[in-house]
């Protein structure tokens, strides 16, 4: 089963995986987490490049076709061969955020995105995408004061995170029946709490399906 964490920057995400991994490994199933832009040697390498603060010149069609040919190399080394082995694979962003960041966040043609996305995964598409909500600013504060990698994209302004927002919104409302929202905004303890009962239910019910 294929599992995305998608949400606005400061929502938690990162944090969160590692123990929901842990919970699910302890519940009997075998576990892969990985990360976009990443997850690969390749990825890793142009991941460096993407949120490198200094590049501030990258046109978002360059960031685009970055973080597409990422995403197309983890497909192909690291997602269909441990998807089709039966593994879980959680992955911290996935296609659905080149959509909300460089489709809603940069106004960019979004059919245009969804071609390049179906040439890069070779359409790969997540079973569960949960998405942490939480208002721009607090997630921008979050960034700031936790003392992790401050990157290009979180130096973008607050304007655009609230388009990144509202993207998200709009690609629920798409897709209600692959997504679950979940308030970023709670205590880390009710977010996980809350990702672990979704998570089990899901991967229960998608056991039982095949």
């Amino acid at each position: 089963m294929f599992i995305t964490l998608e949400g606005p920057d400061g929502s938690g995400k990162s944090n969160q995986i590692p123990q929901l991994a842990d919970f699910l490994r302890a519940q009997g199933y075998e576990v892969l987490t990985t990360r976009e832009p990443g997850g690969t040697s390749i990825g890793d390498q142009i991941r460096q490049v993407i949120m490198k603060l200094g590049n501030t010149s990258m046109d978002p069609r360059t960031e685009i076709l970055l973080f597409c040919a990422a995403r197309a190399q983890i497909v192909a080394e690291v997602l269909r061969p441990n998807l089709e082995r039966g593994v879980v694979v959680i992955s911290d962003r996935y296609a659905d955020s080149t959509l909300a960041y460089q489709g809603y966040g940069h106004n960019l043609d979004l059919e245009t995105l969804r071609l390049i996305l179906r040439f890069a995964t070779g359409g790969l598409k997540p079973d569960l995408t949960l998405l942490l909500d939480i208002d721009a600013d607090e997630g921008l504060r979050r960034r700031q004061m936790g003392g992790g990698e401050w990157n290009r994209l979180d130096a973008y302004e607050v304007a655009f995170h609230e388009r990144v927002r509202r993207g998200y919104h709009e690609l629920v409302k798409l897709e209600p029946e692959r997504w679950v929202v979940v308030d970023g905004s709670q205590t880390r303890e009710k977010v996980q709490s809350d990702l672990q009962q979704i998570v089990l239910k899901r991967i229960q019910e998608y056991n039982q399906g095949k």
